[in-house]
């Protein structure tokens, strides 16, 4: 079992910067690939972006490309979301996820992920 407590959240002007972190417990963290996704008021929860467990290229959704980076510190169990140049449409609850895996894919749906956070809420003022 993995548990997964994110923080970071808050409201920010557009155009501003918040980062994101995850820590996670109860397992090591090393052979878990970790994700962010959002989901915002009356719409479906959204893949933002991915570290594979392999260290192989990080993806991202094409809305947060070149604005938000994820990164990890596996000796502190712990994923990093920053995100630069908000938008309100970034607006959203901010879930991290993580699966363990012994390939190089990486998973962008929701329902491939195992473990959940409890969100984050970021919210971004126009």
């Amino acid at each position: 079992q993995v548990q997964l407590v994110e923080s970071g959240g808050g409201l920010v002007q557009a155009g501003g910067s918040l980062r994101l972190s995850c820590a996670a417990s109860g397992r090591t963290f090393n052979r878990h690939t970790v994700a962010w996704f959002r989901q915002a008021p009356g719409k479906e929860r959204e893949f933002v972006a991915a570290d594979p467990w392999s260290g192989t290229r990080t993806s991202y959704a094409d809305s947060v490309k070149g604005r938000f980076t994820i990164s990890r510190d596996n000796a502190k169990n712990t994923v990093y979301l920053q995100m630069n140049s908000l938008t309100p449409e970034d607006t959203a609850v901010y879930y991290c996820a993580a699966v363990f895996q012994s390939n190089d894919y990486v998973p962008r749906r929701k329902t491939e992920y195992d473990y959940w956070g409890q969100g984050t809420q970021v919210t971004v003022s126009s």
